[in-house]
């Protein structure tokens, strides 16, 4: 289905996904023990089957995440009889924070969801109500990285994870209440690059050490790049893996057991999937800025404002015939994009900052449809009713098809719930 064509039948704003780009990204990281998507990064019940049926399990923020993958056909309790090779079995579902909040504990005291402990006040709120559980936890390394401050999740800026100099502390913490420490997770950021990557097996082997044998589970988190700007790359996956895998071995050869190894990418395996389209529904001038200005905002997609993030993006003429029919051989013209909001930030083409940029688009006219790619991670997922906006719909194209996933909210959904 073309581009105008999915704008014809739903409307837009829209989110769109590629079915195959997702299966493709999940068979990537083949080599890893165990693949647990950050659901945060897009949490569509269809794109949670999808990675489901990939394989894929799936880490949970929030109650409402718990709720999605059960939803999607996951299940609480790991099968222990689908172990293999004398590995550890897999957990569907791991809860990962750095609190509970009253209704998370709820749920993963009633549902039996394994816990990654940012906190080490978690562990005693835990104990309470599951004594004797298993626990992961999840440590700051003490450093982090990431294409944004706002997305640095390591180091003494970072409220996540607990400090590593409080390793042997929170291990006594854990025995006095009871539970054991069978996981270890470790994560500095998106945007990482290989080298930033390998200083996190590094500090997670030491951290490991100080663990010791009840460990059967270490975790690489995420951070995956994606390239989004021309000449931006892809991480080396099989390096990558390589040096986890020695370290993994390593740790097999000092404990004497066997060691799962997972990775938790988020946006690697939806980002390059999503596309926002839009319609162009005024050209003006401010002086010696031209501006687009189409019908998506920063309640559609809110990393451009939120972290200056760079998304490419594609004009489609509004009597496009295919998804290929782009404006080509026109001369090129520098233009900002932005949106429908009433705030000045209401912008896409911005550096981190908040400074509007311009992007080098074909001639548009009102109607056209503009194409915002590389969407498909912390895109939707971030959509706001801000302005008293509707929320838009999803597809998911697979098969050459498009299904609607989402239905567009309604102004009747909007006051759902409101008294006067």
């Amino acid at each position: 289905m073309n581009v105008a064509d999915l704008a014809r039948e739903h409307g837009t704003p829209l989110y769109a996904y590629d079915a195959d780009m997702i299966r493709q990204r999940c068979r990537d990281l083949a080599a890893w023990d165990t693949v647990r998507f950050a659901q945060k990064a897009c949490s569509n019940l269809a794109v949670l089957d999808l990675i489901r049926r990939e394989g894929v399990v799936v880490d949970a923020v929030s109650t409402g995440e718990i709720h999605r993958a059960l939803k999607a056909g996951y299940s609480a309790h790991a099968d222990r009889a689908a172990a293999a090779d004398g590995l550890p079995p897999v957990h569907p579902i791991v809860y990962t924070a750095d609190i509970f909040d009253r209704a998370s504990l709820d749920a993963v005291a009633k549902l039996g969801i394994h816990v990654n402990c940012g906190s080490a006040d978690m562990i005693e709120q835990l104990a309470e109500r599951v004594p004797g559980a298993n626990i992961t936890l999840r440590v700051n390394p003490g450093f982090g990285h990431g294409h944004s401050q706002k997305t640095n999740t390591g180091g003494e800026g970072s409220k996540h994870g607990i400090w590593h100099e409080d390793i042997p502390e929170v291990l006594r913490r854990a025995e006095w209440a009871g539970l054991s420490v069978s996981g270890l997770h470790m994560h500095i950021g998106s945007g990482t690059d290989l080298e930033h990557l390998a200083e996190v097996a590094s500090a997670l082997e030491r951290v490991a050490i100080e663990i010791g044998r009840s460990l059967t589970m270490v975790s690489a988190g995420g951070g995956l790049p994606v390239p989004y700007k021309p000449g931006e790359v892809h991480a080396d996956l099989g390096g990558y893996f390589q040096l986890w895998d020695g370290m993994r071995k390593r740790l097999e050869e000092r404990f004497g057991h066997r060691i799962r190894l997972e990775i938790e990418p988020g946006r690697y395996l939806t980002a390059e999937s999503g596309y926002v389209v839009t319609e162009v529904r005024a050209i003006k001038r401010q002086g010696s800025r031209k501006y687009l200005l189409v019908d998506a905002g920063f309640n559609t997609l809110a990393r451009p404002v939120l972290y200056g993030s760079y998304h490419p993006m594609s004009l489609c003429p509004a009597k496009a015939e295919s998804a290929a029919d782009l404006v080509a051989g026109a001369a090129a013209e520098e233009v900002a994009v932005g949106g429908p909001l009433c705030e000045s930030g209401d912008i896409f083409t911005q550096t981190d900052g908040g400074f509007v940029a311009s992007r080098a688009l074909p001639p548009a006219q009102v109607g056209d449809l503009l194409v915002i790619e590389i969407a498909g991670a912390y895109g939707f997922v971030m959509a706001s009713n801000y302005n008293s906006k509707p929320l838009p719909a999803e597809v998911l194209i697979d098969g050459g098809k498009a299904r609607l996933v989402r239905a567009r909210q309604t102004p009747e959904d909007l006051v759902r719930g409101e008294t006067v």
